[in-house]
């Protein structure tokens, strides 16, 4: 699959239903307007994992306070990532890990 060229929005789409596929609960926030800034755009729950993920279009740049939520989610043990259009597979990699 080619990712080169995708959107925030259509990597975000993609995660979203590679992750349901493969069993995860996700919670994505549909609109951000009043939700704490810097927060992760998707959380996925899936056994005895939970994943966050900060979903960035091939030039997006991450603010201060996203690198702050991704550090201090990485210091309580929990999966945190940055993910690009180039990294979808990667993605996928890691959420099928584990997989029965």
């Amino acid at each position: 699959m080619t990712t080169v060229g995708w959107t925030e929005k259509e990597l975000s789409q993609h995660i979203v239903n590679t992750a349901r596929d493969l069993g995860w609960l996700v919670y994505r926030t549909w609109r951000s307007l009043h939700s704490p800034a810097g927060f992760p755009d998707l959380c996925m729950a899936k056994e005895k994992r939970l994943i966050f993920a900060e979903l960035k279009s091939s030039k997006g740049k991450l603010t201060p306070t996203q690198e702050q939520w991704l550090e201090a989610l990485k210091e309580t043990g929990v999966e945190a990532y940055v993910w690009r259009p180039a990294d979808y597979d990667e993605a996928v990699t890691i959420l099928a890990r584990g997989m029965r």
